[in-house]
């Protein structure tokens, strides 16, 4: 018997998927990674450290993940919103003197203080008003603790960063095949009332061919990651 397939449904009014982001510069795709999918699996099971022996049984499994945009009240689809480009300074306004302000101060690889007053400035980059139903294949024999813990998370689920929290409940059921689950996630997003802007499919097909490098090896302290081939198909509003 292959392994099922656990559709996911990702929906809230801020998503962001880092891929390749610096401290300064937090960027994200256009579409949930697998990394940041399988990271939200961790949190819903509260499962922390490496985690090399249950990544490993994900790691050669497929993903495929179709978006969607709002329709107007005519049924339309709305054009995308642009990326959020959201601007932080980290570290400013606290008083060094104060030893628990002092903690809060960005310091440098040996733990000293920067030079300057030590606060960096970081831009932070957001998918606005995206819904994404994902259809992960699954080990078969995690397929009903990850189903539980989705439904009764250990730790607080958020779509790619913390102030991204979901708006609709992400786990809605597995299927016996990618076709089956990929069907029922199009009947939700058209009970959503969400229009197709595109599609991605793991592997390489007739479209824009991406090689990210999104399957997680290792969790943890020292992350480690390896690359899969991906094809981008995107449909204009």
């Amino acid at each position: 018997m292959s392994d099922p397939y656990l559709l996911l449904w990702l929906e809230a009014p801020l998503q962001s998927w880092g891929h390749d982001s610096r401290f300064g510069r937090r960027d994200s795709l256009d579409f949930p990674t697998k990394s940041g999918v399988l990271g939200l699996l961790c949190c819903a099971l509260g499962a922390a450290g490496e985690q090399r022996e249950w990544l490993a049984s994900w790691a050669d499994l497929d993903m495929q993940v179709v978006g969607y945009v709002p329709r107007d009240r005519r049924g339309l689809p709305l054009p995308r919103q642009p990326l959020l480009r959201d601007f932080h300074m980290v570290g400013s306004g606290y008083d060094d003197q104060n030893p628990w302000q002092n903690l809060l101060i960005p310091k440098t690889s040996e733990g000293k203080k920067p030079n300057g007053a030590g606060t960096k400035m970081t831009y932070r980059y957001y998918l606005q008003d995206m819904a994404y139903a994902v259809v992960l294949q699954a080990p078969a024999e995690l397929v009903e603790v990850v189903a539980e813990a989705l439904a009764h998370p250990v730790w607080d689920l958020y779509l790619g960063r913390k102030n991204c929290v979901p708006t609709e409940f992400i786990y809605q059921g597995c299927f016996a095949s990618a076709e089956q689950a990929a069907e029922a996630g199009t009947a939700f997003a058209a009970e959503k009332k969400r229009a197709l802007a595109l599609r991605v499919l793991q592997g390489e097909y007739e479209g824009e061919v991406l090689t990210l490098n999104d399957v997680p090896l290792q969790f943890g302290e020292h992350k480690k990651y390896r690359d899969r081939q991906v094809t981008v198909q995107k449909w204009e509003a």
